[in-house]
């Protein structure tokens, strides 16, 4: 079974930028921490991250094609604005979790509104890098609850 993780715009800085509001762990511990859960759980977990609207939604119309089992997707500042990710997500019909490191409810006004939230199953903030993997995890558990229903063994 195949996951994709998507980061938007200054995922990529992780460790530098606002360490008070980020944490002080780098762009590649996140990398080793959800290849650890992949691990842990058998499943193909690939990661992309872009600063750049348009690859996020190249790469999720992709993710139509190449057999995509769930989407965890942390849309950065796009999450505030990005109708078009927020199209493109709701066009893919397989179990999507959004996540967000910091709590989003208690930042500037903002960053409380998603406009992707609506186009996924469920949205995670405010648990750090963890919250990843509890992201995973609850698109793992829509993907088998999705099997169940359709009669389908196994993952």
């Amino acid at each position: 079974m195949k996951l994709l993780v998507i980061n938007g715009p200054n995922l990529n800085f992780l460790g530098i930028r606002e360490r008070a509001v980020y944490g002080n762990e780098d762009y590649d511990y996140l990398l080793r921490l959800i290849a650890d859960k992949g691990r842990e759980t058998g499943t193909e977990i690939e990661v992309f991250q872009s600063n750049h609207e348009g690859a996020i939604i190249d790469r999720i119309q992709e993710a139509y094609f190449d057999g995509t089992a769930g989407i965890v997707i942390n849309p950065g500042a796009y999450t505030h604005y990005s109708y078009a990710i927020r199209d493109a997500l709701a066009s893919i019909t397989v179990p999507k979790i959004e996540i967000h490191i910091s709590d989003i409810t208690k930042r500037e006004a903002f960053r409380s509104n998603s406009v992707t939230k609506d186009a996924c199953d469920s949205q995670i903030y405010g648990k750090g890098l963890s919250g990843y993997l509890e992201a995973i995890d609850q698109c793992l558990e829509r993907i088998e609850a999705g099997h169940q229903a359709q009669g389908i063994e196994g993952k």
